[in-house]
């Protein structure tokens, strides 16, 4: 689970997939980055799981230049309970 030591808060489960879908394009980062127009190191921080944030421009490059959807690149691991499991953007509760 990547580590927000940033901040006093609990780590993010936000985990992109850069490098699965560099290798089955067969293509590296630095081309990658010269085709989405970002710069190497901004990717290699997405790569190695270490973002605290994305921009939706980079996002947007990104998916452009792979052929991909937002969420083929990013997902969210569930934590230790099953928390973040729920496809229905609900938390699980009934909100009353």
């Amino acid at each position: 689970m990547p580590r927000d030591d940033a901040t006093d808060g609990p780590p993010h489960r936000v985990v992109a997939h850069l490098d699965r879908l560099l290798e089955r394009r067969g293509l590296t980062l630095a081309q990658l980055a010269e085709s989405a127009g970002v710069t190497v190191a901004n990717l290699s921080v997405l790569k190695n799981n270490r973002a605290r944030a994305i921009r939706f421009s980079t996002l947007t490059a990104v998916c452009d230049a792979l052929g991909c959807q937002p969420g083929d690149l990013l997902s969210v691991d569930p934590g230790p309970d099953g928390e973040g499991d729920r496809r229905d953007g609900t938390d699980g509760t009934d909100g009353r």
